[in-house]
This record gives structure tokens, sequence and C-alpha cells, in this order.
């Protein structure tokens, strides 16, 4: 059995991140809020946290939308997944759009988002080499779209 230890800080007075089910990949990340907010259809705000994050060099925390808030309100992480970085000390804010047709309220202490400890290979474990050219593959150049749908 792996374990690894991530420390954080909580300067909210909401509870602890915590896996909410044995299996869960991902913690909850809740709203840090002095008073509630209205979060207007197609309008985007920054939610503070007031967590902070302290993890081994070759992880990072992915910051990913909670499926309900997507599926029934619209409610997503605007830049999904987000990353916090290993060497990243300050808070943690989500920034949340509203993709939905009514405005949606967020309530300081709301379930807004979900963290997953992943491992990551960057600085240090990949090399970036400029080259004039890229082999050849089937696909080649071929974007979106460029396989079809069936």
């Amino acid at each position: 059995t792996i374990s690894i230890e991530t420390k954080f800080t909580n300067s909210s007075d909401n509870s602890d991140p915590e896996y909410a089910k044995v299996g869960d990949s991902g913690f909850d990340l809740r709203a840090n809020l002095e008073e509630p907010i209205t979060l207007l259809p197609f309008k985007r705000f920054l939610v503070p946290t007031g967590l902070h994050f302290q993890m081994e060099k070759g992880f990072e925390v992915q910051v990913r939308p909670r499926s309900g808030l997507a599926v029934k309100n619209g409610i997503t992480v605007l830049n999904t997944p987000g990353t916090v970085d290993s060497h990243y000390r300050g808070e943690v804010k989500v920034p949340l759009i509203n993709l939905g047709e009514e405005p949606f309220v967020i309530n300081n202490g709301d379930r807004i988002a979900q963290g997953v400890l992943c491992p990551v290979f960057g600085e240090g474990k990949v090399y970036l080499e400029s080259t004039e050219s890229l082999n050849e593959t089937t696909r080649g150049a071929g974007g979106f779209g460029s396989s079809g749908i069936q």
C-alpha cells in the first residue's frame, strides 16, 4: 500500500478537507466566504477556500468540478483541471463559472469543487528539446474532429 503525506493549513471556519467515502479519488473543497455570492449565468467568480497545501515535489493537487453542481446547475471550474503546484504555498482559490440558465448562490461552507492529488512529471524529470522537425504519424496534424464521430 502506498501512503503519501500531504500537509495543509485551513484558515477557514469550515471542516478540514476529507475523502467522503472509501475509494474516493477527490476530497471536497469548500467556499470560504464572509457573505453569500450570487453567480449570475455566464459570470465567473474566484472563490477562496482558506486552504494552503504542502506536497512532495512530483505531485500536484488538481482542482476539478463537482459532477452534481455541473449537471444540476451548470456550475463548473473555469480552468479545469486547475493545478496547485508542489511549491505553491498561497491560498487555493477556485475559479467557478455559471454555465446554467439561473443565478446560483454560493454560501460559506458549500462544497464547490474537489481536489485530487496526482503525480506529475515536470521540471527535473522532463526535458524539452527544440528540433527542426517531428517524426511522421498516421494522424499527422489532424486535429479537432479529424477522426469523425463513428
